[in-house]
């Protein structure tokens, strides 16, 4: 019989010759698929080394299935599925800051815009890390084990020939002392579906960690940015780029175009080259290339190539030791990044962002001053960087509570589909519903938040006498009561990779003199903090613990009117309370080293102001601090600026500004006389950041460097985000 309950499953699951997908429906996957496998290639491969977009945050395909008729006598495949969606691992741990969450937020607006993109990523399954933090010991790393087959919207496909067997696809890897080694992947496919369920962007994740792989492979492929050796880590970045072409031409994707999303996958370009010169990349030759064959090879493969860079911190940017990296590739690869690959100021070693610059038909920064450090810092490319200003997915980090305002205030119909309506708030700031509306949802979230902080607070005093782990809070030992913190309380947030040049510790740089500004304005206010340091960065790693180690400081030198809070585990969940919760987001990066940041556009996404050094996204998002504050240096771009050294990160000039600010700040906040400043900055940001600094503007940006040709009544869609904002000015 057939019910309700089964046609409604029926319109969530597509087949095809690699198997069963669930979440769209067979005439939306055929559609998709007709579009990534057409003769023309007109379409496009977004290549990153991580993709950050968890289930447990955004899901549009379980939000539909909460909307479903009851199960009843449906049958045990479509069980199978529920079983996921709703009791399977809602964690896709492949991300470990900022590129990997925009990564994910960049193809879920591809999808949302109805884009023909793919992307391909790696699945590692150790994920990133699991982070344990320690009052004494500091940030600790436990491996993560995590079960993709368990996993929501992530399918692991099968081969044609062999039903029961997953797709493998074997690449060539590098050919030493007359050795040919091949590698294989288990190919898997994570579906970006939009809220509407009509389309969708497919991630191809490779797996290379099979049982059967050398140790060397599976060492390299089980855990994000693996960085136990130089070796390790140019294998990662090698099985990346190494596996592209294997793994689209195994699904039949015809893509023309490469979007290298920073220069992890750049491996890509050599092995494009390799195939205009006639060669493969594991053949090792007697006679090399002259310089022009190698060169124009390259100038052929530009044309298919799109580069994003997105950092000037040196540690971004992947060099290898020649002499290293010749034990694992051949003599065609050597050619190839002798003439490419070459650094000047480094000249033992091969670098990877220089060949990336090379090797493009466009290249861009990640925000105007971003383009202006590139300029400074490649100077031979400064004619072909421009800039693309990041977004944020707004779908993915507007609160629930705000977006049930915003979907009953007519002016904002459709917000969903398209962002820019949010300039509408232009009129909205004068409507008191929609100001009460939206000042109640804000009281709502910072509640949210603050009951997650006293329930955690309350099991780390706990877990003091259940485990070895010294809380990383303070008030874990002095308080045993459920209420700590409170949310009528100003609340200042900031999260992110814990570096030396993100500064975490700035303002806390002279205690003395914060806490006499604290008492002599005599209002209470939170910091709550929250971040990783990558493991084997040893100098973010002190900061973070030193940063715990003011904790009792300041709450005793401020006679309880400030409370220091750092939440461990930080993650796209925490994330997103964070910002929806917190009064003002704090960003201080030693200018002018922050390319963009995104983690202050999703404050902005709930209309919470930024209170933050000019740099990044905030330069163009300050709009002459109608939204938000600045503090700190604001000079040029020279050598100064842009080094990293400890001596050079302007601690006592930037920390001086942020005590001189604060008090106005407070006062703001706290003022009953004159409540409306502070929402008017709220709904300041919704009319003048939320139309700009959204991921789906950003695609139409993008869209003019891919070349794609598309229907007229979407690039009309498209030119009118395009029309919201240009970054490039």
């Amino acid at each position: 019989m057939t019910t309700s309950a089964s046609i409604f499953y029926d319109s969530l699951l597509a087949s095809w010759e690699f198997g069963d997908v669930f979440g769209i429906s067979q005439e939306v996957f055929d559609h998709v698929w007709a579009k990534l496998s057409a003769k023309d290639g007109n379409s496009v491969a977004y290549i990153s080394m991580e993709i950050g977009a968890d289930p447990d945050v955004y899901n549009p395909v379980k939000d539909r299935l909460l909307l479903a008729p009851q199960a009843g006598l449906v049958s045990e495949k479509y069980r199978y599925y529920l079983n996921k969606y709703f009791n399977g691992y809602q964690k896709i741990p492949n991300y470990s800051g900022g590129l990997g969450i925009l990564a994910g937020d960049t193809l879920k607006s591809y999808a949302d815009c109805r884009l023909p993109v793919v992307a391909v990523s790696l699945l590692y399954r150790g994920g990133y890390f699991s982070q344990v933090v320690d009052s004494q010991l500091g940030q600790l790393s436990q491996k993560v084990v995590w079960p993709p087959e368990k996993t929501p919207c992530l399918f692991k496909l099968c081969d044609p020939n062999q039903p029961d067997q997953p797709l493998v696809i074997e690449v060539p890897f590098f050919t030493r002392n007359n050795t040919e080694l091949y590698i294989t992947a288990q190919v898997w496919i994570k579906l970006e579906v939009n809220h509407t369920l009509d389309y969708f962007v497919p991630e191809i994740l490779l797996d290379f960690a099979v049982p059967d792989a050398p140790e060397i492979i599976r060492s390299a492929a089980t855990q994000l940015y693996n960085s136990e050796s130089s070796i390790t880590k140019a294998i990662q970045r090698r099985m990346l780029g190494i596996g592209i072409l294997p793994a689209l031409r195994a699904l039949g994707i015809t893509s023309r175009t490469f979007h290298l999303n920073e220069q992890h996958g750049v491996v890509l370009a050599m092995q494009l080259i390799a195939e205009e010169l006639h060669t493969t990349m594991i053949e090792e030759r007697t006679t090399s290339h002259n310089i022009d064959q190698i060169m124009t090879a390259a100038a052929r493969v530009a044309d298919n190539l799109v580069y994003t860079i997105h950092t000037p911190v040196k540690a971004g940017h992947d060099r290898f030791n020649k002499i290293l990296y010749r034990e694992i590739c051949s003599t065609t690869c050597q050619h190839v990044l002798d003439i490419l690959a070459q650094d000047e100021e480094h000249p033992d070693e091969y670098n990877f962002t220089n060949m990336a610059m090379r090797v493009n038909r466009s290249a861009n920064s990640v925000s105007r001053l971003h383009r202006d450090v590139t300029h400074k810092q490649f100077p031979q490319f400064a004619e072909k960087i421009s800039a693309i200003t990041n977004g944020v997915h707004h779908l993915t980090w507007i609160s629930d509570e705000r977006a049930a305002v915003f979907d009953s205030f007519p002016l904002l119909d459709n917000w969903r589909s398209n962002p820019g309506v949010f300039a509408n708030c232009t009129t909205l700031i004068n409507d008191y519903d929609f100001r009460a509306s939206l000042q109640n949802a804000w009281q709502h979230d910072t509640g949210t938040l603050i009951d997650y902080v006293n329930e955690m607070l309350h099991q780390h005093r706990q877990q003091m006498t259940e485990t070895w782990i010294n809380p990383p809070n303070y008030f874990s030992t002095i308080f045993d009561g459920s209420t700590i913190i409170r949310p009528d309380v100003f609340t200042i947030g900031f999260a992110r990779r814990f570096s030396t040049y993100k500064r975490a510790d700035l303002i806390f740089y002279d205690m003395d003199m914060l806490c006499r500004i604290i008492l002599e304005c005599g209002k209470p206010i939170n910091f709550i903090f929250a971040g990783k340091a990558h493991p084997a960065d040893e100098p973010g790693k002190i900061v973070l613990k030193e940063l715990l180690g003011r904790q009792e400081e300041l709450y005793k030198k401020s006679n309880g009117l400030a409370s220091l809070i750092f939440i461990p585990g930080y993650d796209m969940a925490i994330a997103k309370m964070l910002v929806a919760g917190v009064h003002a987001w704090l960003n201080c990066p030693k200018r002018p080293l922050e390319a963009s940041g995104t983690s202050g556009m999703k404050a902005a996404m709930n209309g919470v102001p930024n209170l933050s050094i000019m740099d990044g996204w905030w330069v163009e998002g300050y709009h002459d601090g109608s939204t938000g504050w600045k503090f700190g240096h604001e000079g040029p771009i020279d050598t100064a600026s842009l080094s990293e050294s400890r001596e050079e990160l302007l601690y006592f000039e930037d920390s001086s500004s942020f005590y001189m600010l604060l008090p106005k700040v407070l006062d703001e906040f706290y003022n009953t006389e004159n409540s409306d400043a502070f929402l008017n900055r709220s709904i300041n940001n919704l009319r003048l950041n939320i139309p700009v600094f959204n991921t789906h503007r950003m695609a139409a940006e993008y869209l003019a460097r891919y070349q794609l040709e598309l229907p007229e009544a979407q690039m009309a869609e498209m030119a009118g985000y395009a029309k919201l904002y240009s970054s490039d000015k």
